[in-house]
C-alpha cells in the first residue's frame, strides 16, 4: 500500500469513543459506531443554535447557517451538484417510502418499476406498494451462480412504461459493488430513472453521484459514522417535479424542504458535517491536501486499502474451512467486494454461533438482514439463517485473527458436545 495511501489506523480509533468499551464490533453493517466530530457537530447545535429557522433574530439565522452548511458538507460527500439536491430525514427506509409517495403524481395506472431481489426491503417495498394505484413492479432476478446481477436479465423487463428502476449499490448479504454506472446509462438509454439504495456502499466507498449518474442516492449516517439519521440525494430539477410532502403552500420551488414534512432535525443533520471533518483528517493524514472534496476522496483511498485487507483476511480463514459456506463471491481480486461477508456453517444454527460470540465480546449478526426476499430467492432462511460479518475500516486485522480463533473455539464446543 503506498505511503500516500495508509491508513492511520490510531488515529482513526481515536476518533470512535464507542470503540473503548472492550467490544469488538462486527456488526457494522446493522450500524457503525458514531465518530467524535460529528457527536460534537451534534452538541454545538443543541446549546448554541437550538431553535426554529426562519426567524430574523440572530440564533435563528445560526441555525439556518447552519442547514445550509449541514447541506454543503453533504453535497461534498457525495459529489452532488448543488446543496438543494440533499433531502434528510429519519432512515433510507423513511426516504424511500417518502419518495414513492412524492412521485404518485407523476404515475399511471400501467406505469412500470423494478426493483431487483436482491435488494434490501427499504427499495422495494415502497414500490412494491404501488401496486395499490395500478403500478405495475417487475422483480430483476439475481444470477445464482454469479450473484450477479445482468443486464441481459433487464433488458426484456423494460418498456416504454418503465419510469424507474431500483437496485443496491452493494447488497448487504451479497457485499459485491454493483456497476451502478453502467446500468445507468442502460437504464437512461430506455427513458427509465435510477434510484440506488447506497446504505451497504457508502461507508466503505467513496460516493460520487454525478460519475455514477444516479437519479436518486440514499444511504443512512448511522452507518456511515454518524447518528441514526440519512440523506438523499435527488437531481434537482426531478426534486422540483414531486409533489410536496409538507403543507400545501410548500410550493414546486420549495426544494429540498417540501421533501421533509416537519422540518429536518437539524442537530442530527449538523452532524454530516462532522463526518466530513472526520473524514478530511483521514484524508489529510494519509498524505492529501487541497479542498474539502479531495480530501474525502483521499480518506477513502485509504479506507478502501484497510478494507481490502480486513476481507481479505477474514474470506482466506473462511475458505479454508471445508464445513463453511459463503454467500456470495468467494474472493476480492478485483477490489469490488466490500467487508460485509455472509456464511454459513455445515450443521450448524447461526443463532447459536451468534450467541456463543455474544460471550467473546465480539458483535455479529445472523438472519436475512431485511434482505428477506433474496434470502428466500436463495433458500437461505433456515436454521437461523446466514451469519454476518461486517467490518469497516477502523476494524484491525488482530480483531478478524481475535474472531476467527473464536469461531475455532465455538465450533470445535459444538462437534465436542454433538459427538458426546
Amino acid at each position: 500500500m503506498p505511503s500516500s495511501l495508509a491508513l492511520d489506523v490510531d488515529h482513526v480509533r481515536s476518533q470512535f469513543p464507542g470503540l473503548s468499551r472492550g467490544w469488538t464490533f462486527f456488526d457494522n453493517a446493522g450500524g457503525s459506531q458514531i465518530c467524535a466530530p460529528a457527536l460534537a457537530r451534534i452538541n454545538t447545535f443543541l446549546t448554541e443554535k437550538n431553535v426554529q429557522i426562519g426567524g430574523t433574530y440572530e440564533v435563528s439565522l445560526a441555525a439556518a447557517a447552519a442547514m445550509l452548511e449541514a447541506r454543503t458538507a453533504a453535497m461534498h460527500l457525495v459529489n452532488a451538484r448543488r446543496p438543494e439536491e440533499i433531502v434528510f430525514g429519519a432512515s433510507t427506509t423513511q426516504l424511500l417510502q417518502n419518495l414513492a409517495k412524492a412521485m404518485q403524481g407523476q404515475l399511471q395506472p400501467g406505469d412500470e418499476i423494478i426493483v431487483t431481489v436482491s435488494d434490501h426491503e427499504s427499495n422495494i417495498g415502497p414500490w412494491d406498494r404501488l401496486q395499490a394505484a395500478g403500478v405495475v413492479v417487475r422483480f430483476w432476478p439475481l444470477n445464482k451462480d454469479t450473484f450477479t446481477l445482468d443486464l441481459a436479465d433487464l433488458a426484456p423487463l423494460m418498456s416504454a412504461r418503465t419510469k424507474m428502476v431500483c437496485v443496491t449499490h452493494v447488497s448487504n448479504i451479497l457485499g459485491h459493488i454493483n456497476p451502478v454506472r453502467e446500468i445507468a446509462d442502460f437504464v437512461h438509454a430506455r427513458g427509465a430513472l435510477l434510484c440506488v439504495d447506497a446504505v451497504a456502499y457508502a461507508p466503505h466507498r467513496l460516493v460520487d453521484v454525478q460519475a455514477c449518474d444516479a437519479d436518486y442516492y440514499v444511504f443512512s449516517l448511522y452507518k456511515t459514522y454518524g447518528p441514526h439519521y440519512a440523506m438523499m440525494y435527488g437531481r434537482y430539477e426531478l426534486l422540483e417535479g414531486l409533489d410536496t410532502l409538507y403543507h400545501y403552500f410548500y410550493a414546486r420551488d420549495k426544494v429540498p424542504a417540501k421533501l421533509e414534512p416537519g422540518n429536518a432535525c437539524y442537530e442530527l443533520a449538523y452532524s454530516v458535517c462532522g463526518i466530513v471533518d472526520y473524514l478530511s483528517e483521514v484524508g489529510r493524514r494519509a498524505g492529501a491536501s487541497g479542498d474539502t472534496r479531495s480530501l474525502i476522496t483521499a480518506a477513502f483511498a485509504a479506507i478502501t486499502a484497510q478494507e481490502n485487507a480486513l476481507t481479505d483476511r477474514l474470506l482466506a480463514w473462511l475458505g479454508a474451512r471445508n464445513d463453511c459456506r459463503i454467500i456470495g463471491k468467494r474472493s476480492n481480486a478485483d477490489g469490488t467486494r466490500i467487508p460485509t461477508i455472509a456464511f454459513r456453517f455445515d450443521g450448524r444454527d447461526s443463532g447459536e454461533v451468534c450467541r456463543a460470540m455474544d460471550h467473546e465480546k465480539i458483535a455479529i449478526r445472523h438472519g436475512d438482514f431485511h434482505s428477506r426476499r433474496l434470502a428466500e430467492y436463495l433458500g437461505e432462511t433456515g436454521e437461523g439463517g446466514m451469519v454476518r460479518v461486517s467490518m469497516v475500516h477502523y476494524n484491525r486485522l488482530e480483531e478478524v485473527d481475535h474472531l476467527t480463533a473464536a469461531f475455532e473455539r465455538i465450533l470445535g464446543a459444538a462437534t465436542a458436545s454433538t459427538a458426546a
